[in-house]
Order: C-alpha cells, then sequence, then structure tokens
C-alpha cells in the first residue's frame, strides 16, 4: 500500500518549501494524508481488513501530532497547508 515513487515525488515537489526539503512537516502531512486517502479508499472495498485499518489509524495519529506541532509552532503555515489538503481544522 505504499506510495509509488513517482506519486512520492510529485508530492515532495508540490509541497515543499524548498528544492532540497524532504522532512518539513508540510511534505510529512501530505504524504501521509495522500497515503491515508488510498487506505481509506482500499478499506472502502475490503471491509473486513483489520490490519490495514490499525495502519490506517496510526497514520492518523502521526498526521494528527504533526498538525498539532505545526499549529503550535506556525499557525499561517498550518491553515494554508490544512485548506490545500481539505483537512478539517478546529
Amino acid at each position: 500500500m505504499a506510495l509509488d515513487k513517482e506519486s512520492k515525488q510529485q508530492v515532495i515537489q508540490e509541497f515543499s518549501r524548498h528544492s532540497q526539503d524532504t522532512g518539513s512537516p508540510e511534505v510529512q502531512i501530505a504524504l501521509l494524508t495522500t497515503r491515508i486517502n488510498q487506505l481509506t479508499e482500499h478499506l472502502k472495498a475490503h471491509k473486513h481488513d483489520e490490519s490495514s485499518r490499525r495502519g490506517l489509524l496510526k497514520l492518523v495519529g502521526r498526521r494528527r501530532r504533526l498538525l498539532a506541532y505545526l499549529k503550535r509552532s506556525n499557525y499561517s503555515r498550518y491553515a494554508a497547508l490544512a485548506d490545500r489538503l481539505n483537512i478539517r481544522r478546529k
């Protein structure tokens, strides 16, 4: 269920802050969101796949922690990213 190399590079290029950026919170959150969306579609077709469901919950928790960090450190970047990825925010 991992992202293929081309789609991962595309997401990194779209959300990076500079040319060598692969680890900023924005990139990490965007990659997690892409994987979450893929797993959500998988689970719609395979309702009883409990190991994938557990993996999905772990990804959602990791994304939630990264979003909380970004919200604390730089709210404007958090708000812009949440709007770009269509993530509900409180």
